[in-house]
């Protein structure tokens, strides 16, 4: 190809295996020429590859599937053969809104049943009291964001749509909305919940992987059929990001990776937050408590970067309970097929039959069975699905 490809990403760590493989050459010698082209809001992502003024994008998991099935925008098939991050999210709460749920928690604050429980007693409280509902940010309607906070919440029958506000924010302005009061919480991509704790105004509550063991969040998105035209250029971008994910993950390379991500025209961020996002080793509160885990960020390791269809079933099963589309067995099929395990597998060389796929799990609801949607969504209280 002649011209450089263009591709966008949001500044946030888990764009990690993207900006490395560029920057340190990685995409080079695979013979791409890439540029990357940093952007604020998912809508600006999605559209700008939707029209083909991106090659590829880091995108949103759930954007992706959506995407495909014509949710919320245009209908554009698009195929994730590549996972850019695994988890990655965390809750963060004002200060105000974590002293009233330490008041009332009624055990290990690290648990999300215990920390839900509490949010519903502080609801009803607030309630009673004639305050305004709690308001959280969260980054996009089709979000992994917006359906962990509601799946969190919604476990201690905290109905999302009726007892608390969400509202969409760009990452890069989350920090500015808690200190501003605008919102009272926000879930979000590191490093932004790092920042409102460094600055003092908010307490990481929990790490995304308290809420679900292994979530896919985001992933190197192309057009479908701008990957049917491009399969070697495809192969060759997956091949790069598994390098840069290796190298990420290799613990001498730490502090390198780091500073690639931190400069300006990239996250923009003290390296120094953007390597303890890396290692999972966060200060969760402005009187420098820390919380360690090897679960928080997975950008290579534990086969994170191989996409799992079963995964996007789960979020897909998150539209559906939330009322954003209504079960059908065709749509499912179709979410299932953007995430790409096969193209993946044909541009390492490696027969997929080798590559079991980790099992999903979360801290409520049953076992999660992508053949049975509408067992799972039925067990379910608190729900918007379409009937």
């Amino acid at each position: 190809m002649t011209a450089p490809l263009r591709i966008g990403f949001i500044p946030l760590v888990d764009a990690a295996a993207l900006i490395v493989a560029v920057d340190k050459g990685f995409t080079a010698a695979e013979g791409l020429e890439v540029e990357l082209v940093r952007e604020v809001s998912w809508s600006n992502v999605r559209d700008k590859l939707n029209i083909g003024l991106f090659d590829a994008a880091h995108l949103l998991a759930p954007v992706a599937i959506a995407s495909s099935l014509g949710l919320g925008h245009v209908k554009v098939p698009i195929a994730a053969p590549f996972n850019l991050g695994i988890n990655g999210n965390a809750i963060t709460v004002s200060p105000a809104l974590h002293s009233a749920l330490m008041e009332v928690i009624d055990g290990d604050r690290f648990d999300p049943m215990v920390t839900a429980k509490a949010l519903a007693k502080v609801v009803a409280k607030r309630r009673k009291a004639g305050a305004d509902p709690l308001t959280f940010g969260m980054t996009f309607p089709f979000s992994t964001h917006n359906y962990q906070l509601r799946f969190w919440m919604a476990a201690a029958g905290v109905d999302p749509d009726e007892d608390v506000r969400l509202v969409v924010l760009p990452p890069p302005y989350m920090v500015d909305s808690l200190k501003s009061g605008h919102v009272d919480a926000f879930c979000v991509g590191a490093p932004w919940n790092s920042i409102a704790v460094d600055l003092g105004i908010g307490h990481i509550l929990h790490f995304v992987s308290d809420i679900l063991g292994r979530a896919a969040e985001k992933v190197l998105a192309v057009r479908q059929v701008w990957a049917d035209k491009n399969p070697d250029v495809v192969a060759a971008l997956v091949r790069a990001a598994v390098k840069a994910a290796e190298f990420i993950e290799e613990p001498a390379n730490l502090a390198q990776a780091a500073q690639i991500l931190a400069q300006p025209e990239r996250i923009g961020v003290d390296a120094e937050v953007i390597q303890r996002s890396l290692i999972g080793r966060l200060k969760i509160s402005p009187d420098g408590a820390m919380r360690e885990s090897g679960r928080y960020l997975l950008v290579g390791r534990e086969g994170a970067g191989r996409p799992d269809p079963v995964q996007a079933a789960w979020l897909y099963a998150q539209m559906v309970r939330w009322g954003q589309t209504p079960l059908s067995p065709e749509a499912v099929k179709t979410a299932m097929g953007v995430f790409r395990p096969d193209l993946y597998d044909a541009a390492l060389g490696q027969s997929g039959a080798d590559q079991p796929n980790a099992p999903f799990s979360a801290f409520a609801g049953p076992a999660f069975d992508p053949t049975d949607l509408g067992g799972y969504l039925a067990s379910f209280e608190v729900g918007r699905q379409a009937k």
